[in-house]
């Protein structure tokens, strides 16, 4: 499955960037580009069980494709939200169900600099993703 544009220009920026504190920052960055959820959109059903952080997901289903938005109250969260969203949205349920997350952390170099409760929380969007995408 070929990249989305949007998801292979995140890949290029992290690859570029150097270490763990130049990650980091082009996380920020990232996180910083994410639009906010309003206060009053940040509600409860939205809320992402498993994560430390709160995280609010939410699923477009336009035509046969997922648009995914997100927001979190974590500005590193956010930019990880950022990569999630970049490589799922445009995609259709099918497609979302194939991709492989723990591969696509990897190649954007943060598998290995996540702390087990990030990488948990991680996974728990991940899982909500994929439950939403497959609501109608």
């Amino acid at each position: 499955m070929s990249l989305p544009a949007a998801a292979q220009h995140v890949l290029n920026l992290l690859q570029q960037s150097p270490g763990f504190e130049g990650r980091n920052r082009a996380l920020l960055q990232l996180g910083n580009q994410l639009p906010s959820f309003a206060s009053e959109q940040r509600i409860d059903k939205d809320l992402v069980p498993g994560c430390d952080s709160q995280v609010w997901l939410r699923c477009e289903h336009l035509a046969d494709t997922l648009q995914f938005s997100a927001s979190s109250d974590a500005r590193l969260i956010r930019g990880l939200l950022a990569c999630l969203l970049l490589r799922a949205n445009g995609l259709t349920a099918v497609e979302l169900a194939h991709v492989d997350w723990p591969d696509w952390l990897t190649q954007l170099g943060l598998k290995q600099q996540l702390s087990p409760s990030r990488a948990n929380g991680l996974n728990a969007v991940v899982q909500r993703m994929l439950l939403l995408s497959q609501a109608i």
